[in-house]
């Protein structure tokens, strides 16, 4: 029976791995693209994809239910040096012996596209970067040192293989030890000396060039083996012929298995000796075969010591490659169509799973060299072997207990795409244990130990090893796999599987398997037949917690066996299971009698008066029944969820237990649990269907105390609020009687209770109902024992005045609280329109809303104002209707039938109006129009903040600010926008830093834009500060216990005053970035200011900066003229149909504004006006827009230029007109000569109706003094228009 152990699957040990970010984990499984190892202690995690690693170590911590669990938190992030293969790159973890029997400390190693393997400590510091091969690194894989379990099994050393595409390396583990060791220690000595650490030696190491396979994807380095005479003559004939020798001892050889394809998987046997250890930049070293002194000093005769400058030149240089010696393949199983993709070894070194592309998993015998099992219907599936020792028991004590125990090896085959895990007993067993898994999760088989370990170390040493476990990347967990050794014996043993057992279990145990399908007379006999009491104890708990075993079944089996415990002799008699027996039969006799009074047919009585309630419902009855029309509908759930159904009686047993002084306690385990306890003890009595005083006695008799009926009842009252809402007045009724049933039950109101003090029976109430988010309800149960309170208090205490009004003063202030929060939650509850932002509706309660400070009332408003997505404007107009007396009167009450006259979308929102007017009228500080516009312009720049794209976000939480009257609030929100937002990514996009911006070209000219008017908003606030006293914020008096974070208007009013000069340089800024977007005009920020300009940027705004003054140098003046002009030039371009009469618009390209602001920062950057204005004009008629280029012209001082300028721009009009047109009269062929010189290509729009032409001749006419040199030319261009128009 295998429930025992797949049950502890489900409550095992489960190690939460920490997010920071809050990691999303919705969407596509990000696991599937990282490559993931999980060290063999399971205390480090790595974590890496591309160039992102992140190490994750094992960290105790300490849940809220006291308990002490191990997770994985994130100790070091950071970008590696280049690009490593995700798809192939495994992680390798070794680890050094402590006197703890703990790992030291932990090596990550690393392979990456170019080649290089490199070493890191678990706090990311690179230890050693080796070039081995050439190409990309596809799989790193460890062998540890395991203890031989059998006399003659080859002792297999510590070997670190890295596979390439067509090459193999296998590194020595010994000298990796010694040489990461050593790595080690010289880094924490150079980093203690503050030195550079010395370059450390290369690793020695071997290449094989694997030959005679098409491709190779995964390899498993099986170790060293040595042939039997018999295989050894069967190879030589084979390979030699009949006349072959062999040699008298067979030579040892490593073997190595491959995957890929051509053929599927390849043998590959090199005879130790045959290839050289090789040494990067060092000669060969000559030895016959490898040797363990090699490595050893490997680590003191390598150059160690050398000077750091004769170590620069090689490390500047290409590292030397050495050749790969060719091995070519023994033998391989062929299969053209089949393309391996993983090996996973076991961890005896006999056997190996396969996977291939057609979703088979193939059992390998390494030995022979053949595919002993296949099982079919695994694509994509993850590998990994456990192998479990045979537990300690009687066989220890017998005479074979020197002999070595028995292990058991399974198969972990992992199934993402049915999300299954599946255990196989080896080498032909069944399978013996599946579980329901995630689709997404990676199973991590490390396949090795400790590294550092010998023969000698291991004596006597626990390894602290997890063989596998699955990562859930849903829900974070670590989960290992634990399988009980017994599970290798059931295709073995099958029915004499127990045989194994204890002798009392063999006598015993047949009767507790019959247990559970026979009668209850049967099981009357069975149980009693029973002989040991350890084992009788069990088989009552085993029907006691069984769902099927019926509830008379369970009373007849515990009376009888009670009865029999009674009777025997006291002495014989198990202490333990006679006080099981009787306790569980006091528990399942309060069970049924529980049940059979919420059985019987009952009659409530209606003479419990409401006097006193009835008007206090009246009031809140409009709120509860909009209250009740946004409660959420039920999601889908299952039938025995339903809070409906019965509760069975094991689960009734499993939250009670009897204590020695004969009363009943209540464990309180889950929430959902808590609430079915009390939906069966009191919700019958609350719909009025039980006789709650029978109840309520039958309770007390059973020795529960009254505080925790009480916790019980009012969590079913606040758990189905939907259904207490459907009847109040009923509900509220019986809720009233139970209450004062439970207020005179012994022990409920303490008798020695001072008057001065508060109740801790009332206490326990209002902290249940402060803490509920289900404000309907808590209303309710607060009204109701308000009342039982005020009678209760009353008739205990008459004289005591004091008393009494200092505990009602508690329920007047909580009865107010949760009034306020029922309004709230009932516009937090309004559905979002059509197209908004959404998101979830925020749960508020007492507690939450005090815990939030002083602003977390107008915090809560502002997010469901994001959430419903209106408008500044819209909130604005909403808010001036708090002094309508109209407007106030018609809250509460509204005519129905113009409701219903009125369009849907209407409704909906005059309804949304009226529920934020009711709220801001019951809190009339706390959502102050200010105060409110302060918490709003944060929200929406926070969702800016992690959304830039979205420039709609931050240019209303501009127009909120805009919204704000106290200039002291909006200096101080401006400032505090500024340094945590805003400048960051203003400096970025000053420096053209676009990748570290995060935005677009369209987001990045409204965040410009958003800018300008910031910093303006600013200015204007720090002018008016000095005219207005600050505001004096306060809080309602019922929420003045408010506790936790300031406002945002308390911070605002903390903050500094800024430097007016110094905001004004950055707005000049802003605008000139904001033109330059806007207009795509290329220009380099820095290039228009000074060096002092340059370095006042980007400072504190409340700080005094040394800021431009003076002439500046002409140079600069005429680079900002430059861009003016541009910018002037891009605008007349924007608004380029002459033809239309619309104004034009409040904001982008096509502002009215631009000329003006172009004006404005010309005047600041020390621009000629009268320059811009006249090139303004010439633009403007350029494109034709001649009445606009009038307006203009008036205000140009210098007229004589403007003249020769509009000259040249008028023959250019003519020389179109005159060539483009069918009527070559005398005078136009006389004009035409005249103004031949003037190309009309520079015209942006050259046809031009003549009459218009004539309009700007005359007007050339009047700005040009008689004097002029042009003067005459203007009369004769006069003269020859009006003969062309009259011809015309």
């Amino acid at each position: 029976d295998t429930s025992d152990w797949e049950s502890a699957w489900e409550g095992g040990d489960n190690k939460e791995e920490e997010s920071t970010s809050d990691k999303k984990v919705c969407g596509e499984p990000w696991l599937q693209d990282c490559v993931v190892s999980l060290s063999p202690c399971a205390d480090l995690l790595v974590v890496a994809r591309e160039q992102k690693a992140a190490f994750l170590s094992a960290k105790w911590r300490t849940d809220d239910s006291g308990r002490e669990e191990m997770t994985l938190g994130v100790s070091w992030t950071g970008t590696l040096s280049e690009v490593l293969l995700c798809i192939f790159t495994s992680c390798l973890n070794t680890f050094f012996r402590s006197s703890t029997g703990r790992p030291d400390w932990t090596c990550v190693v690393v392979g990456f596209t170019s080649g290089y393997v490199r070493f890191y400590t678990e706090s990311g510091v690179l230890l050693l970067a080796q070039l081995l091969h050439e190409d990309p690194v596809l799989r790193l894989k460890c062998r540890t040192y395991e203890i031989p379990r059998h006399p003659g099994v080859t002792e297999q050393h510590e070997e670190l293989s890295i596979l390439y595409p067509a090459a193999m390396v296998t590194i020595d583990g010994f000298s990796l030890f010694q040489s990461l060791r050593a790595c080690r220690n010289q880094v924490a000595r150079a980093a203690a000396a503050g030195n550079d650490v010395i370059q450390p030696p290369p690793l020695a190491y071997k290449k094989w060039g694997l030959q005679e396979m098409d491709t190779i994807v995964d390899h498993s380095s099986v170790g060293i083996m040595t042939l039997c005479v018999f295989d050894q003559m069967k190879n030589a004939s084979i390979l030699g012929g009949f006349n072959a020798s062999v040699k008298g001892s067979p030579p040892a050889m490593s073997q190595y298995v491959t995957v890929g394809s051509g053929p599927y998987t390849g043998f590959y046997y090199a005879i130790e000796g045959s290839s050289q250890p090789l040494l990067s930049h060092v000669a060969m070293a000559v030895a016959s075969k490898l040797t363990s002194a090699l490595f050893s000093a490997a680590s003191g005769w390598l150059g160690w010591n050398k000077n750091k400058n004769e170590e620069e030149a090689p490390q500047k240089q290409k590292p030397k490659v050495e050749p790969a010696t060719p091995l070519s393949i023994r033998f391989g199983l062929p299969d053209s169509r089949r393309h391996g993709e993983s090996i996973c070894l076991s961890p005896c070194n006999t056997l190996a799973g396969v996977t291939d592309d057609f979703g088979r998993v193939t059992l390998l015998d390494l030995a022979r060299g053949i595919a002993i099992r296949m099982w079919k219907g695994y694509r994509d599936a993850q590998l990994g072997w456990l192998q479990v020792p045979e537990e300690r028991s009687e066989r220890d004590l017998s005479p074979s207990a020197s002999l070595p125990r028995r292990h058991a090896l399974f198969l972990i085959i992992y199934a993402p795409r049915r999300g299954i895990l599946e255990v196989w007993a080896m080498q032909q067993g069944p399978r013996v244990g599946a579980f329901t898994v995630g689709k997404h999760c990676r199973l991590l088989y490390a396949g090795y130990r400790l590294m550092g370990v010998n023969s000698v170390t291991s004596q006597g040493w626990q390894l602290h090893t997890q063989q596998v476990c699955l990562l859930d990347p849903i829900t974070g967990a670590l989960r290992t796999v634990n399988i009980p050794f017994h599970l290798a014996l059931r295709f073995v043993l099958k029915k004499s599987v127990f045989q194994s057992l204890a002798h009392f279990l063999r006598s015993d145990f047949p009767h507790l398997l019959k247990l559970l399908n026979l009668d209850t007379k049967s099981h009357e006999y069975l149980t009693l037949d029973i002989k040991h009491p350890a084992v009788k104890k069990q088989a009552l708990e085993s029907l006691l917690s069984n769902k099927n075993t019926p509830v008379s079944c369970l009373v007849n089996i515990t009376r009888a066996l009670d009865d029999t415990l009674k009777r025997q002799e006291p002495e014989e008699v198990d202490a333990g299971l006679l006080q099981l027996c009787s306790s569980q039969l006091k528990l399942l006799q309060l069970y049924t009698d529980i049940q059979q009074l919420h059985s019987y047919l009952f009659f409530p009585s209606l003479q419990d008066s409401l006097e006193g309630i009835e008007e206090e419902l009246s009031r809140v009855a409009p709120t509860l029944q909009r209250y009740a029309q946004f409660t959420p509908r039920p999601s889908v759930s299952f039938a025995q969820d339903s809070p409906d159904s019965p509760l069975p009686a094991q689960a009734f047993l499993s939250q009670l237990e009897c204590t020695e002084d004969e009363e009943v306690k209540v464990i309180r385990r889950s929430e959902t649990e808590w609430n079915q306890l009390g939906n069966f003890l009191f919700w019958s009595c609350l719909c009025g269907k039980s006789p709650l005083h029978k109840v309520c006695y039958t309770l007390q008799q059973a020795g529960i105390s009254p505080q925790q009926l009480l916790s019980l009842l009012l969590s079913v009252w606040l758990h189905r609020e939907k259904e207490v809402l459907q009847k109040p007045e009923e509900n509220v009724r019986n809720l009233h009687r139970l209450l004062v049933a439970l207020s005179n039950m012994k022990g409920a109101v303490e008798e020695s209770w001072d008057p001065q003090s508060i109740s801790p029976w009332w206490q326990q109430v209002r902290t249940t109902c402060v803490q509920s988010h289900n404000a309907a309800a808590a209303l309710l149960a607060a009204l109701v024992t308000h009342r039982a309170a005020k009678a209760s208090i009353t008739s205990r205490f008459q004289s005591e005045w004091e008393a009494v009004s200092l505990e009602l003063e508690q329920w007047v202030v909580c009865v107010r609280q949760l009034e306020d929060v029922l309004v709230l939650q009932t516009l937090l509850l309004v559905p979002p329109p059509p197209g908004a932002t959404g998101g979830a509706t925020v749960q508020c309660s007492i507690k939450t809303l005090l815990e939030g400070g002083t602003g977390g009332i107008a915090d809560s408003v502002s997010k469901w104002v994001f959430r419903q997505d209106i408008s500044p404007e819209r909130l604005k107009e909403i808010l001036q209707k708090r002094g309508n007396k109209e407007a106030d009167d018609n809250v509460e009450q509204r005519d129905e039938e113009e409701r219903h006259e009125k369009e849907k979308s209407q409704e909906d929102t005059d309804r949304t109006a009226e529920l934020l007017l009711a709220l801001c009228q019951r809190f009339p500080h706390s959502l102050s129009p200010d105060f409110l516009f302060a918490h709003c312009c944060w929200e929406y720049v926070v969702q800016w903040n992690k959304d830039p794209e979205e420039g709609q976000y931050l240019c209303w939480s501009v127009e909120h600010l805009k919204m704000v009257s106290s200039p002291h609030i909006q200096q101080g929100v401006c400032t505090m926008m500024w340094s945590t937002f805003i400048v960051k990514r203003f400096s970025a996009a000053t420096f053209l830093m676009e990748k570290d911006v995060g935005m677009g070209d369209k987001a990045m000219t409204s965040f410009l834009g958003c800018c300008v008017q910031l910093l303006n908003i600013l200015m204007e606030a720090d002018s008016a500060v000095e005219e207005v006293s600050a505001p004096e914020l306060s809080i309602e008096e019922a929420w003045s216990g408010a506790e936790g974070p300031a406002s945002i208007a308390e911070l605002a009013l903390e903050q500094k005053g800024v430097h007016y000069p110094l905001v004004q340089h950055h707005c000049l800024l802003a605008s000139l970035l904001h033109a330059a977007m806007t207009f795509s005009v290329k220009v380099k920020p820095f290039s228009l200011f000074d060096s002092k300009g340059k370095n006042a940027f980007f400072r504190d705004l409340t700080t005094i900066q040394l800021m431009p003054s003076g002439d500046m140098d002409p140079g600069l003046v005429s680079v900002r003229q430059e861009f003016l002009l541009r910018v002037l030039t891009g605008w007349v371009q924007a608004i380029d149909d002459p033809s239309s009469s619309t104004p034009l618009p409040s904001s982008g390209p096509r502002a009215e504004w631009w000329p003006s602001l172009c004006l404005e920062l010309g005047s600041l950057l020390q621009v000629n006006p009268d320059i811009l204005r006249r090139h303004l004009v010439c633009e403007l008629y350029s494109q034709g827009l001649d009445l606009r280029a009038e307006e203009v012209m008036l205000e140009v001082e210098d007229k004589d230029v403007l003249g020769s300028q509009l000259l040249v721009l008028t023959g250019q009009r003519l020389s179109y007109s005159l060539l483009h047109s069918q009527n070559q009269t005398q005078a136009a062929m006389e004009l035409l000569a005249m103004v031949r010189s003037q190309h009309y290509s520079l015209l942006r729009c050259p046809l031009i109706p003549l009459p218009q032409t004539s309009r700007l001749v005359g007007r050339l006419i009047e700005i040009l003094p008689e004097n002029h040199a042009q003067y005459s030319l203007a009369l004769h261009l006069l003269e020859a228009v009006e003969v062309l128009t009259t011809e015309d």
